[in-house]
């Protein structure tokens, strides 16, 4: 009697056994399952469609980019029912090359600043950084200075030779939110990469740098979106950036040809619902790893304003033209 008791005591733990093993082995069936899903194709994080849902964000809705050198941060903004951007998150940018400027040369590792509009087909879901997007460089604007270079990415790895790179985390996030929406019916989105955060009292250290002109420009779609909360329409003609411009109708604009007629919209500034004032003023910062300083940055690129200010001050001297002032475009 006792023999057969000890017995079941043992058919139970060996049951038990089982089925602990058996959990186990579906367990880990689960998480080999979520491994084989590849990046490009991994879910936004439970957290994040939670946020999207607290600030009456949808995955679907269009999204827009700004990115800012400077203090190496890239912004995502999100459309709500009111038709206006809403801010999402603002993250850090891991890594970028070169100084503030843009991009003029391949091989120069700037990393680009303008006006830039991403398709789907931009999307790379099989970069060898992680994920990435194409941001179009070099743009109308960009062939019509005669700049060159290519594959100039937002991507993931935290490496760059003149492109914006984000850690593998924060690439995967953005990447996710862009797929979404394109998956969702956008048909592009807009990324405005700026050398700083464009207010006035920032711009006006620069006033005797090279970029100075081009950067001024820049600030028009700058404020355009502060106050409207709605990316410009953009036009390249005659060699230079166009912020807010419609076309009377559709037609071709020539980059370095005679602009056309263009309308000039005015929009109502955005204001928000009375419900809404509190998220309109909400900014979320992600806190992430930044290889630029940006104090050294603005030192670098008070530096470099001075030593041009010195060279096109010796070579008006001798009535020659100052660099840059040439067909590549100096007067943006």
């Amino acid at each position: 009697m006792r023999l057969n008791i000890l017995g079941e005591m043992g058919l139970a733990r060996l049951r038990h056994w089982f089925a602990a093993m058996l959990v186990s082995v579906l367990v880990g069936a689960c998480a080999s399952t979520a491994a084989l899903i590849p990046p490009a194709e991994q879910p936004l994080a439970p957290e994040t469609v939670s946020l999207l849902d607290k600030k009456g964000m949808n995955t679907a809705a269009p999204i827009f980019v700004r990115i800012f050198k400077e203090e190496s941060e890239l912004e995502v903004w999100k459309m709500r029912d009111d038709g206006r951007f809403y801010h999402f998150k603002t993250y850090p940018i891991c890594n970028w090359s070169g100084e503030l400027g843009p991009k003029q040369a391949q091989g120069d590792k700037q990393a680009p600043e303008g006006f830039y509009t991403i398709s789907q087909t931009q999307m790379n879901p099989n970069s060898k950084f992680y994920l990435a997007f194409n941001l179009g460089y070099p743009n109308a604007y960009d062939r019509a200075h005669g700049r060159t270079g290519e594959a100039l990415m937002v991507h993931g790895k935290c490496k760059s030779a003149g492109c914006y790179a984000m850690t593998d985390a924060l690439a995967e996030e953005i990447y996710g939110l862009a797929r979404d929406a394109f998956r969702s019916g956008q048909t592009s989105f807009e990324v405005h990469a700026f050398p700083f955060r464009m207010t006035q009292e920032k711009l006006d250290r620069f006033k005797k740098h090279k970029w100075y002109g081009f950067w001024k420009t820049l600030k028009e779609g700058y404020d355009f979106f502060e106050a409207n909360r709605i990316p410009p329409a953009i036009a390249v003609c005659e060699r230079r950036y166009v912020v807010n411009a419609v076309m009377t109708a559709p037609q071709v604009v020539d980059p370095v040809g005679r602009c056309p007629r263009f309308l000039r919209p005015q929009l109502q500034p955005f204001s928000p619902r009375p419900a809404d004032w509190k998220l309109a003023a909400e900014r979320l910062t992600v806190v992430g790893p930044k290889t630029r300083d940006a104090a050294e940055v603005a030192t670098t690129t008070a530096q470099s304003q001075a030593d041009y200010a010195a060279t096109t001050g010796s070579l008006s001297s001798s009535n020659s033209m100052p660099p840059g002032a040439s067909a590549l475009g100096y007067n943006p």
